[in-house]
């Protein structure tokens, strides 16, 4: 499966923090789904990422657009991650990385000399026809919650 920008999201279903199952076909009618892929809770690059979402939630919710972050993380851990940075959105937990395959952000990584498989930082943004209407990859955590904000606002209807 390749994503590809104006194609149809790859569906899925996972379990969130809250304890549901989520799936993204029940965010469809929303104006804009954000869609994030972290490699871990509570590392410093993704907590500055949740941050940074947490800090912009209110401006993406005034334009109707849902955030939902996924990492392989279990749903315990989530939980944790939201209770101590006050997240006011879903993570969904992808143990499987199933969904990170069909999205194509479960990638080789290198760090210190070692390889391993592992959530390569990815952002999209689905509309609400639930097509992709825009990727980052190999995301940089400064200043990218705010160009998915400037995105979102530049593309409203």
């Amino acid at each position: 499966m390749t994503i590809e920008i104006g194609a149809k999201a790859p569906d899925f279903e996972l379990h969130a923090n809250n304890g549901e199952t989520v799936k993204l076909s029940d965010f469809e009618g929303k104006k804009h789904i954000v869609l994030y892929f972290y490699p871990k809770d509570m590392t410093p690059g993704c907590t500055t990422e949740a941050c940074d979402f947490r800090d912009a939630y209110k401006e993406f919710a005034d334009l109707d657009a849902v955030i939902l972050g996924i990492s392989p993380d279990e749903v315990n851990s989530h939980q944790k991650f939201i209770n101590k940075y006050s997240l006011p959105f879903l993570l969904l937990a992808d143990v499987d990385h199933k969904v990170a395959d069909d999205y194509e952000v479960w990638k080789l990584k290198k760090n210190f000399g070692k390889e391993y498989m592992g959530i390569e930082r990815s952002t999209f943004i689905i509309d609400k026809q639930g097509n992709v209407a825009k990727e980052w990859r190999k995301v940089k955590v400064d200043g990218h919650v705010q160009e998915a904000l400037a995105f979102i606002k530049e593309n409203l209807s």
